[in-house]
């Protein structure tokens, strides 16, 4: 069974907030090329999304089983929050690590890869 994981990618939301749009174009010519080169070795995106920024977040907490609580804007103040994220099945997480580094870092932040736990029906 090939695996599956889960690429975070995180990094200053400002960057992007302020970004002109020709950056904006070349980071997602960045994800296109990052999309073929996936294909092309044999891993199958299977999900992914950009995410909206995190002062638009919504937070549900129950802190220590007491009361519900929802709040407007992220769950913690960070200078670098998840904005985007993959979903990919392969049996080679290194070369996927590499691969989405080559394609997707080219302007500072990180990427965070996580095993999806399948959880049979």
């Amino acid at each position: 069974m090939t695996d599956r994981w889960t690429l975070l990618l995180w990094g200053d939301e400002s960057v992007w907030e302020n970004a002109t749009p020709e950056v904006q174009e070349r980071a997602m010519g960045e994800h296109g090329a990052f999309s073929e080169a996936c294909e092309a070795r044999g891993y199958r995106i299977v999900g992914g999304e950009e995410l909206g920024f995190s002062k638009n977040a919504v937070t549900v907490q129950r802190p220590d089983g007491g009361d519900l609580t929802i709040t407007e804007g992220p769950y913690v103040e960070l200078a670098e929050h998840v904005g985007g994220y993959y979903v990919i099945e392969t049996d080679d997480v290194q070369g996927l690590a590499r691969l989405a580094g080559e394609h997707l870092l080219t302007d500072g932040g990180g990427i965070e890869l996580r095993p999806v736990i399948v959880h049979d029906a």
